[in-house]
């Protein structure tokens, strides 16, 4: 139910958060709910306005949002952690959001000490707060402002080329971001283009929202994202898969979140598992 792409925010209980809400800089406009504020305010967040808030609760009364959110993270840090053990050392975070706890880089880290980071983001408020957060980190991590409907640009940017040697394993990774993405502006061959790109061995991982369980909560949800500035598109299992075309997917597949390789220490209440398809591909 939840779309966005705002997943670094802290959650109040495990770490300070922004304690004023943003000013709106040139071009956005406060009036119109924004996707990923929504979804800060749906972890407890402060970067938001009152329209996020108003478009957030609409959606947060239609089911377990902020489980929804926590499980989608926290798969985020086991397919990571995967890659990475996997051997791949550098990694491209397409529609990020606001550093947090166990971001991409501090999860690679903790077994390739020095892994570059390229994070993403085409929301001008994500992108200046995220590079605020991320100063004095290094600078083989780097925060650029971009569209995943335009990978070239984004392949192609000085600071990607930089940090990422496309002749050696690359971890890119589209997490909650592919369902904001219309059939029109063809999300899979948006991924096909990024895996163009991918040396053998690399890895892909996807998290996507479906409404598959549950379609008339999808249809309410859909509803409230059409008068935000980002669409909600819901896809099935067989879309979802058909991203990973070229891929071998590792097991289990494409699966609920709450099905993809559980830890031990399993936090999130696991109602909201079913509004995910999740999977990590390897490239052969």
């Amino acid at each position: 139910m939840i779309v966005g792409t705002l997943r670094w925010q802290r959650h109040p209980s495990k770490g300070h958060r922004m304690t004023t809400s943003p000013r709106a800089p040139l071009g956005i406009n406060p009036n119109i709910p924004n996707a990923a504020r929504m979804y800060d305010y749906y972890l407890g967040g402060k970067d938001n306005f009152a329209a996020d808030r108003e478009a957030a609760e609409k959606i947060m009364a239609l089911g377990p949002s902020r489980e929804i959110c926590l499980a989608n993270r926290q798969f985020l840090g086991r397919a990571v952690r995967h890659v990475a053990e996997r051997g791949i050392t550098q990694f491209i975070d397409l529609g990020t959001g606001l550093p947090n706890q166990n971001n991409v880089h501090e999860v690679a880290r903790t077994i390739h000490p020095d892994a570059p980071v390229v994070y993403v983001d085409h929301d001008p408020v994500v992108v200046v707060h995220g590079r605020a957060l991320l100063a004095g980190v290094g600078a083989d991590i780097v925060m650029l402002q971009g569209d995943i409907r335009e990978p070239k640009a984004i392949l192609d940017h000085p600071d990607t080329l930089r940090l990422i040697d496309f002749s050696r394993p690359v971890g890119v990774v589209f997490l909650g971001v592919l369902h904001c993405l219309t059939d029109g502006e063809d999300p899979h061959g948006v991924v096909a283009e990024f895996a163009e790109r991918m040396a053998p061995g690399s890895a892909l991982i996807v998290s996507h929202l479906t409404d598959d369980a549950h379609p008339e909560v999808g249809k309410a949800a859909r509803e409230v994202y059409d008068k935000t500035d980002t669409p909600l598109v819901h896809r099935g299992k067989a879309a979802v898969t058909r991203m990973f075309d070229g891929f071998d997917l590792v097991e289990p597949g494409v699966t609920h979140v709450a099905d993809w390789r559980p830890a031990e220490d399993w936090e999130v209440a696991l109602g909201g598992s079913e509004w995910w398809y999740v999977g990590v591909g390897h490239k052969p």
